[in-house]
């Protein structure tokens, strides 16, 4: 019962990590980029839709909290949100240019991506399912 309290926090923190960035880019998003001094998209739908996106994801993951064991299947689509930035952030990275301010997110989703195939696979286990 112990890794379940564990796999609930996790998605708790996740949830609150993803809503904030969410809402901070959806109502402050031209400031984050002036504060890194980065310019902007041309228009700030394009920063906010992706936004809203984490804000969805971050009620997902606190439903995943509630009882991770019922809600297992969930966990694949954030497996595959933090595949998606992190994919698309260190390839950049990597190959060309990306501005700073993308990377330390990045890092923040390997290590939850991790984290999310860790949970996936311990509850699998707790339910008796083979992988």
């Amino acid at each position: 019962m112990k890794k379940i309290k564990t796999i609930s926090f996790l998605f708790i923190i996740t949830a609150i990590y993803d809503g904030l960035l969410g809402i901070i880019f959806i109502f402050a998003g031209n400031y984050a980029y002036q504060l890194c001094n980065i310019t902007p998209p041309n228009h700030i739908g394009y920063v906010q839709f992706p936004a809203a996106l984490l804000i969805i994801f971050a009620i997902m993951f606190t439903v995943i909290a509630k009882n991770p064991i019922k809600n297992r299947n969930l966990i694949p689509y954030g497996i595959l949100l933090k595949t998606s930035y992190c994919a698309v952030v260190f390839f950049h990275w990597f190959t060309t240019e990306i501005p700073y301010m993308w990377k330390p997110f990045a890092i923040f989703d390997l290590l939850f991506l991790i984290l999310f195939l860790w949970a996936y696979l311990s509850l699998g286990k707790m339910s008796g399912e083979t992988q």
